[in-house]
């Protein structure tokens, strides 16, 4: 296990943000092509083969935005590096949501610099610590996180709802079936869509709107950053820079934009 050191948590959060905003960078462009390859198929009428793969682009899509969240913790935990080097037993309350979080779930991604950097936090807050977050005691990972990491399959109506904008994204005239009508949803016509309120699937950026119903439907909270203590930085003592109060500003927007999605 990575040992703390200050020093070292600074560069390895900044490694982890510049990968995770590569990856996101990466999947996105990998998931348009495979909406390409998607289209193909309910073009030709294969709509079960298209069925099955847009399961993974949900999975994928889902990934995604965990990406993003964890990305927002990092910066966080960056900004407010000051706490993390408290020497407590637990967290202080400004960074404890970010610190849980990507213990949490930085096993079920691919980056190797989140895994060291959650290797650091649990050797610097104990091994009784990190046992609890990875049970998810008292609810100390956020909730949003914990959501995008349950294993699920997707209900048929959100597969029909990524069906049905990509067919309208690319030209396609499909319309998904009726529910009922059995598993031949290769209906072209006279079909309502459905809506994200017929679904209780987790969320996902996909579509026009990133079917931001769906999301308000889910009912899904946004992290909110705890107040930060005041410092005597932050009250303009000689000498000081006035970024982190930006950062810490726009970490706030971009959590917020998060929650309307």
């Amino acid at each position: 296990m990575a040992p703390w050191a200050s020093a070292k948590a600074k560069v390895q959060l900044r490694l982890a943000i510049q990968r995770l905003r590569t990856l996101q960078e990466k999947k996105t462009a990998q998931a348009k092509t495979a909406r390409r390859d998607i289209a193909l198929l309910l073009e030709k009428s294969k709509i079960e083969t298209a069925r099955i793969k847009v399961e993974n682009i949900i999975h994928e899509d889902i990934y995604i935005e965990l990406l993003e969240l964890l990305e927002l913790y990092c910066e966080l935990l960056h900004a407010r590096s000051a706490l993390l080097d408290q020497n407590t037993k637990e967290p202080d309350p400004g960074v404890s949501e970010g610190v849980c979080s990507v213990i949490y779930a930085a096993p079920r991604t691919e980056l190797k610099e989140l895994h060291v950097l959650r290797e650091m936090l649990m050797h610097k807050y104990g091994r009784e610590f990190a046992i609890g977050v990875m049970e998810n005691r008292d609810g100390c990972v956020n909730e949003r996180v914990a959501k995008k990491l349950a294993v699920f399959t997707p209900a048929p109506e959100l597969v029909d709802a990524y069906l049905a904008e990509i067919a309208k994204g690319y030209g396609v005239k499909w319309t998904p079936p009726t529910r009922g009508d059995g598993d031949d949803a290769g209906g072209d016509g006279g079909v309502e869509e459905p809506t994200a309120e017929k679904t209780s699937a987790p969320t996902s950026p996909m579509s026009a709107e990133k079917i931001s119903a769906e999301a308000r439907s889910a009912g899904v909270r946004t992290p909110k950053l705890p107040d930060l203590p005041p410092t005597e930085e932050d009250e303009g003592s000689p000498g000081a820079d006035p970024k982190p109060a930006d950062d810490f500003e726009a970490l706030a927007k971009r959590f917020e934009a998060l929650k309307k999605r």
